[in-house]
């Protein structure tokens, strides 16, 4: 059978990149390997592979399917999004400057704030929508600029062309987080983003029965770097691990599908409760920036956030009436889940950073997943009511 590496549509890219590995039985799924070495042939003479730190095959798998669906020269696979993140703040030295917002993942503040802060490298965090605000952070230590959109957990919206056309103008290395979209919604580098980070756990994977991360890189030389990075630090993804992520990532389009149908119609039920003061979704036409939206985005996504009117539903009672929602952290999966981030996932940013980025004790995250949205619809009217 002809099977061409080259597919125009995501769809088709989704199942076949990276899948027919196996030459001796001609498995449509792709094998996993285990094995943490690989024996040389002679002294000085092996094959592609020599130690599962530093390549194997099903990883490598994973590896051509994600960079396949961001457009991308080559990807890395990490054990987790954080790693990732991690490997990537290693491009930096003792001494640069990065610029980044202040309503990002806690993780990732965490990350920047309490870990490499203290090694050297500085950060502000600001607002991502004003690019008169990241000009005027931007010295000429700045080595990078942070991008995540949408944001965690605001949905605010961060113009990919402009910032990414100011980081490189200035030769400062531009960053994107895609994880909240994922390559079914957003491609950053058609907007020429350098490196395209992913906690694959999330969409990429979308069963919530792994973890790990990817970075997707825009040259070789950068990927050159990067690979060296991930071997040289070990945060590789593992063979069964990757495994999990490339059966998943097969119906990503299905269910990205299916999430945003969900979120848009439990977004639009929210925006009408009497309960709920406010609501954060990209596909709501209240949102503050359509325009941008629809410009650099094929679709909105599976999460959404509102503020919950306590005084007249607390919190804990809200909570305690979920029957389909689990309160959990997290996000991408097929089931729905929903979370605290005041408490739970940006607990890490501290209260001063947790204001500044405009959460709220009221903030409420919701991961839209697959199930019958009326069965959703009604979990959330019963916790709603008074």
């Amino acid at each position: 059978m002809n099977r061409s590496k080259k597919q125009s549509d995501i769809r088709t890219r989704c199942v076949h990149t990276g899948v027919y590995q196996d030459a001796t039985h001609n498995s449509v799924t792709t094998p996993i390997y285990p094995t943490s070495t690989f024996y040389f042939e002679a002294l000085g003479r092996k094959k592609r592979y020599d130690y599962t730190r530093s390549g194997n095959p099903t990883r490598t798998a994973l590896e051509e399917n994600i960079a396949a669906l961001e457009g991308g020269v080559g990807c890395s696979a990490t054990a987790t999004g954080m790693a990732a993140i991690t490997a990537v703040l290693f491009y930096l030295q003792p001494g640069d400057h990065v610029v980044t917002g202040d309503d990002i993942y806690g993780g990732t503040y965490r990350l920047f704030d309490q870990v490499f802060s203290k090694r050297g490298i500085s950060f502000n965090f600001v607002n991502m929508r004003d690019l008169k605000a990241i000009r005027h952070v931007i010295t000429k230590k700045t080595k990078m600029v942070w991008i995540e959109t949408p944001s965690n957990p605001l949905l605010n919206i961060v113009d990919l062309e402009a910032t990414i056309a100011l980081g490189r103008a200035k030769k400062i290395l531009t960053v994107v987080d895609n994880t909240f979209l994922s390559p079914y919604f957003q491609r950053p580098f058609e907007f020429g983003a350098d490196l395209v980070v992913h906690s694959t756990t999330k969409y990429l994977n979308g069963h919530s029965d792994v973890v790990g991360g990817a970075i997707v890189y825009g040259d070789k030389r950068l990927e050159e770097r990067g690979r060296f990075l991930v071997n040289a630090l070990g945060v590789s993804e593992a063979p069964f691990d990757s495994w999990l992520v490339l059966r998943g990532v097969k119906t990503l389009a299905q269910r990205m599908e299916a999430h945003q149908t969900n979120a848009l119609a439990i977004a639009e039920f929210l925006e009408r409760h009497k309960n709920v003061r406010r609501v954060y979704y990209p596909g709501l036409q209240s949102h503050p920036q359509r325009e941008l939206i629809r410009r650099q985005m094929q679709g909105h996504g599976g999460v959404l956030s509102f503020e919950l009117k306590t005084d007249k539903v607390p919190l804990k009672k809200f909570f305690s009436r979920l029957k389909y929602f689990c309160l959990a952290e997290s996000l991408g999966g097929v089931e729905s889940l929903i979370e605290h981030p005041w408490s739970m996932s940006h607990a890490s940013m501290g209260e001063r950073a947790l204001k500044a980025s405009s959460m709220t004790p009221e903030t409420v995250r919701v991961s839209v997943g697959i199930e019958g949205v009326q069965d959703l619809m009604d979990d959330l009217d019963n916790a709603l009511r008074r």
